[in-house]
């Protein structure tokens, strides 16, 4: 299986609901991280 840009967002996926499971007062951060992300990318300052 051959690492693409596509394949991280599942990787990531798996990892943070990992993560809630374990600790779940993380997920204000997981989410608060994700939508950062996603607003920096859709304003095309992070590519």
């Amino acid at each position: 299986m051959a690492m693409t840009t596509v394949h991280p967002s599942p990787i990531l996926s798996v990892v943070a609901g990992i993560l809630i499971l374990v600790w779940p007062r993380l997920l204000n951060y997981i989410v608060a991280f994700y939508l950062i992300a996603i607003g920096l990318i859709g304003l095309g300052i992070v590519r």
